[in-house]
């Protein structure tokens, strides 16, 4: 079938498997392109299939040559629908790792169920032994808990009163005022039990148990702070709590981990386009201005190229920087140059529809969108048949709820 982008809100229900393969030979060309580095050697990431997790996994594999397993909830093509772009990417990944001999295995099912987790610590006992890096990289809007049964949703909403700020449709190219009513109690502890860090420490806890973390063990999840611009519906709001669980989550787990001369850490990363971010008002706003002012001064950065320098310069560097005063990795430091969000604030109050393209990277926001479906890649024929049918190697898929 011919393939092309189907938009509906802030989601695209379609995805190209070349595209997505294209995407993902980039990334890896990118970290091959830096050349080997002394890293981990058996790796899970837990949401590897797009964004940071899947940068995560391919930095790992094909940067230090580590044996990597992956676990996500993705949908496979049928008669009326393609793949979902996690799909597609995983299924490139591992044909091109495979294509080199490297080792990448990869389970599909619901990571927050007791079945999954038990499915993965099978897998690493008899392929990996241990694991000496455990990324948690997980975004989903709802979470079914493996114990009570209880279905959690979250929400993007401030906390206290209502919000009301500038925000974009970038597809229109219209600049709009939204207004936000606050989040409700039930709606803040539904957003921690979902987004918070319950389950990375179950993950951990249940690897733990059953004796499969390496010692010098280390995990990372990954977050965002953001400037004081976004920090109403962001950092002060459900999403924010969430975020704070997350880092109290770390800090326990790190206090267990010191057994086994292992670190639970959090990196702080850069504002990237994603399907999440897509949604939250403001922020698709803000990442438009972002990327024109660093990429005239050069700093712009993907999820591959942070990731890459997490990886080399903080978690397996001789001499890493120090971590900022609460423990995170910053590899938001370049956005958050002073001199970045001083620009920033000082472009948003004109930002309007008519200069909207002119003052900020609006297209470029488009175009970051579309490519995390495999769309909007220089050289691909959109035009051509594809077969939207794409096999993942190496995969275990667990039907979920």
């Amino acid at each position: 079938m011919i393939i092309q982008p189907k938009i509906r809100g802030f989601i695209c229900t379609t995805a190209h498997p070349e595209g997505c393969r294209e995407n993902v030979a980039q990334q890896i060309a990118y970290v091959k392109s830096k050349g080997h580095y002394q890293g981990p050697q058996n790796v899970l990431v837990i949401g590897a299939s797009t964004g940071y997790g899947l940068a995560s996994r391919i930095d790992a594999t094909f940067g230090a040559g580590a044996k990597t397993i992956g676990v996500f909830y993705e949908k496979e093509a049928d008669e009326k629908r393609t793949a979902s772009p996690g799909w597609y990417n995983t299924a490139a990944f591992e044909s091109l790792a495979h294509e080199e001999e490297l080792y990448a295995k990869s389970i599909n099912g619901d990571a927050f169920s007791t079945d999954i987790k038990q499915r993965t610590a099978e897998l690493i006992r008899k392929d990996l032994g241990k694991v000496d890096l455990v990324i948690y990289s997980l975004a989903s809007p709802r979470r079914v808990h493996p114990v009570t049964g209880q279905v959690y949703q979250s929400t993007l909403k401030p906390i206290g009163k209502p919000f009301t700020g500038k925000s974009i449709d970038a597809f229109l190219g219209e600049v709009k005022d939204v207004t936000i009513d606050p989040a409700n109690e039930n709606e803040i502890a539904n957003t921690i039990a979902v987004m918070g860090g319950e389950d990375w420490a179950m993950w951990m806890d249940y690897l733990a148990s059953e004796n499969l973390l390496a010692d010098g063990i280390k995990t990372v999840a990954y977050s965002y702070i953001g400037p004081e611009l976004t920090h109403a519906i962001y950092r002060d709001g459900t999403i924010g709590k969430a975020k704070e669980d997350l880092k109290a989550t770390a800090d326990a787990l790190d206090k267990k981990l010191k057994s086994l001369h292992g670190e639970a850490i959090i990196s702080v990363n850069k504002a990237v386009v994603t399907q999440a971010s897509a949604a939250i008002p403001v922020v698709p706003l803000y990442i438009a201005i972002l990327f024109k002012i660093m990429k005239q001064l050069g700093t712009h950065e993907g999820c591959i190229e942070q990731i890459h320098r997490m990886m080399c310069d903080h978690l397996y560097a001789a001499n890493p920087p120090a971590r900022d005063a609460e423990g995170y990795i910053r590899l938001d430091d370049l956005e958050m140059q002073p001199d970045v969000q001083q620009q920033i604030v000082a472009l948003w109050p004109t930002i309007t529809t008519d200069n909207l393209s002119q003052q900020t990277d609006v297209a470029g926001y488009r175009d970051e969108f579309y490519r995390l479906f495999g769309f909007n890649i220089p050289g691909m024929n959109y035009e051509a048949e594809v077969n939207p049918v794409v096999a993942i190697p190496s995969i275990d898929t667990v039907s979920s709820n």
